[in-house]
């Protein structure tokens, strides 16, 4: 199975875990080591918390409050849009990915329900189940414990505590140029 792209943007890998279990600590690894790499990598991070981009008292929060549906903070160094939503249902992935500029891979932190092809950090030791049975998406694990036997042949099994393995398998799973 490859991965699904985006609108013409490169394949789009989701990468699901609890809390706690490493993904965002992976994640970082994993984009500087790509980006290190000359690969262009795009992050779309899912929460479920109110997300504070800038304190109340400044110019582009009290645009927002005073009803702006998006506004759009632009300088030399970084761009970024907020959309108020306004009690307007969350957007779906697949918008968000459309907004995106081109990129050769981009990672999806979160967005567990989604039907992409996905990498699951598990640690037992968080104390929750996998989802690796249960989500048929899933197309790689990165655990700390080994692979458990009866587990469909087409998910690989990688060593959380060897990112350098995780990396090699996201190259080859993405055919990314190395």
């Amino acid at each position: 199975m490859s991965s699904t792209e985006a609108g013409g943007r490169g394949p789009v890998l989701g990468v699901i875990g609890w809390s706690g279990s490493g993904k965002t600590t992976l994640l970082a690894w994993l984009v500087g080591r790509l980006a290190a790499a000359g690969l262009r990598v795009n992050v779309v991070k899912h929460s479920h918390h109110d997300i504070m981009l800038e304190p109340p008292h400044k110019d582009s929060a009290r645009l927002r409050a005073a009803g702006a549906a998006e506004v759009m903070i632009a300088s030399p160094y970084r761009v970024a849009i907020m959309r108020e939503l306004r009690g307007a249902a969350e957007p779906p992935l697949a918008e968000h990915l459309a907004r995106l500029s081109p990129a050769d891979l981009t990672l999806v932190e979160g967005y567990k329900w989604e039907a992409m092809p996905k990498l699951e950090v598990y640690r037992p030791e968080v104390g929750k189940p996998p989802m690796f049975p249960d989500d048929p998406h899933i197309v790689a694990v990165a655990s700390t414990m080994a692979r458990p036997e009866g587990l469909a042949a087409h998910v690989a099994w990688l060593d959380l505590e060897d990112p350098d393995g995780v990396l090699r398998w996201i190259y080859q799973f993405n055919r990314l140029p190395a």
